[in-house]
């Protein structure tokens, strides 16, 4: 009786290995990892235990659990960086002495933002406050809200929420606190409401892998980097927009992507991978549904900025034009150890580096082209998942900026085009920890912090891993029998229109001399299910 309970089947049998497409996967016979975790609350999924029936635990709510859980410890890794001390004087500021941000790798662009965007003054809004920055010198500089216009709006809410709450707080119907402190915690909850969000849409896109959204949830990069900056808008708005699209709403996914694309630009990148495999299919139709209202979605959205506040609406593509390579992006790694000196040298002020620009461009082009090759090429349309990572990843390796937080792009993504837990969470692990030297490269060896190169070794190591992760999502385009997600009979959860569809446009490699002629494009179900069965 208990092995019925507890204990999974001896060997896989072809009801368990290989499920009906209807039917929810089994993490826990299924993945080494899952089933390893599962040792200390009886082991795996006994094969005659009640699945689906509990009233409230399904799933999805474990998965958002998982995620509040993680969410917590991520903001209680930030709240070291929101304390506060008494001064001299008996005036609360904030306790940032010492390099405690980065001594204490609790370091949120939230917190310092909250000035430095003039987000404290009542009367300031983003776009129309300018200030001078380095006044009096050479590199005297008229600034305005650096980000895009959703994620500027959203810094602006939160900073009136904030007024609003001190404003109580005076009047003794609320907690007091120091105003950042306030605006951290306000910040947070809608990032973490964000971040839900996300979580929730990777769980109905995977559909029968659902358990899939639990290394969402409890990712380490969630931990760390949930409340660095403000990438869960962004990430909420992707994945539901590929869960719109998965659902065969390519209108409202282009609204999703186009409302993303406001707060970062990045989900306009999937309308890329859409567009190669809407080719192979013949979908184009729909394609042009989604990439159009995307385009409307974002223009409506920027359009009363680029007409009346132009000179601030601009600043976000102006700083990024202007920006010089990040501490962590390969051209740093490559300049550090060689010593070249090719990215533009020393810049004057408010000059671009015009080469650097030029060849991160080219080769993420370049990257972009050798992906659309492999969406029309390969034996088998691949999934649009696969394609949406590998352009993320191409994106992050070739840019001249690949902030940490930035990372929380991939992890949906990588989720549902490579779901192997123990995978993933080992990459999740790596990247995560580059956090660690990150900060003491920060605090100076002054300060007994680390030298750069210690901390450019951690990001050589992050950059190979992730590689290998887009060398795995490869091999399974080419090898459909290695993809989990298609192993038991499905074609593309996330495909949407492209589900099942047949092939209509693909490019095919040159047969060599005896070899074999490659596989049909067909995408039916019944040569699905010929070829499971072969």
């Amino acid at each position: 009786m208990s092995s019925d309970i507890h204990g999974p089947p001896s060997a896989p049998t072809p009801d368990t290995a290989s499920l009906d497409a209807t039917q929810r996967e089994v993490p826990s016979w299924s993945d080494p990892l899952a089933q390893a975790a599962t040792r200390p609350l009886g082991g795996p999924l006994g094969t005659h235990a009640a699945v689906g029936r509990h009233w409230f635990w399904t799933p999805l709510r474990v998965c958002l659990l998982l995620a509040v859980l993680a969410l917590t410890a991520g903001w209680f890794g930030k709240a070291a960086c929101i304390q506060q001390y008494v001064t001299d004087d008996g005036d609360a500021e904030l306790d940032w002495r010492s390099g405690r941000q980065y001594v204490a790798m609790c370091y949120s662009d939230i917190v310092p933002l909250y000035t430095a965007e003039r987000l404290d003054e009542p009367d300031s809004f983003p776009y129309a406050t300018s200030w001078v920055e380095n006044e009096g010198t050479e590199h005297e500089q008229v600034r305005y809200m650096e980000y895009p216009v959703l994620s500027g709006l959203f810094q602006w809410v939160n900073a009136k929420l904030t007024h609003g709450w001190t404003a109580a707080a005076e009047s003794g119907w609320l907690p007091g606190a120091l105003p950042v402190a306030v605006y951290f915690n306000i910040t947070a909850f809608f990032l973490s409401a964000a971040w839900l969000v996300t979580v929730w849409a990777v769980a109905r896109t995977a559909r029968r892998r659902v358990w899939d959204a639990a290394i969402v949830a409890v990712s380490p990069l969630v931990v760390v980097h949930a409340f660095t900056n403000f990438d869960a808008l962004a990430t909420a708005a992707a994945a539901t927009g590929l869960l719109a699209w998965s659902r065969r709403k390519p209108v409202l996914a282009g609204v999703l992507l186009g409302v993303g694309a406001a707060a970062k630009l990045y989900p306009l990148f999937f309308l890329g991978p859409l567009l190669v495999l809407c080719l192979r299919a013949g979908k184009m139709k729909a394609w042009g549904s989604t990439a159009g209202t995307a385009v409307l979605t974002w223009g409506v959205i920027n359009l009363p900025f680029m007409l009346f506040l132009r000179e601030g609406w601009s600043e976000f593509f102006r700083l990024n034009t202007q920006r010089d390579m990040d501490p962590d992006s390969l051209y740093n790694v490559v300049s550090y150890f060689t010593g070249w000196q090719g990215f533009d040298g020393p810049l004057a002020p408010g000059e671009a580096p015009t080469v650097l620009n030029t060849v991160s461009g080219a080769l993420f082009l370049a990257l972009c082209a050798g992906i659309a090759y492999v969406g029309l090429s390969a034996p088998r349309r691949p999934r649009v998942a696969q394609l949406c990572f590998l352009v993320v990843a191409a994106f992050l390796l070739t840019n001249k900026v690949w902030s940490p937080q930035y990372s929380l792009w991939l992890v949906p993504l990588a989720v549902l085009a490579l779901p192997r837990w123990r995978l993933l969470l080992g990459w999740m692990v790596v990247d995560a920890l580059v956090w660690a030297p990150r900060m003491f490269y920060y605090l100076g060896t002054g300060n007994k912090g680390l030298p750069e190169g210690w901390f450019l070794g951690t990001v050589v190591v992050r950059d190979i891993v992730v590689v290998l992760l887009c060398v795995l999502v490869l091999r399974e385009i080419y090898r459909p029998s290695r993809d989990l997600v298609r192993v038991a009979g499905t074609d593309d959860p996330t495909g949407g229109v492209l589900d099942g569809a047949e092939d209509s446009v693909v490019l095919r490699p040159r047969r060599r001399q005896g070899g074999e002629r490659p596989e049909r494009g067909d995408h039916s179900l019944a040569r699905r299910n010929s070829m499971s069965a072969a």
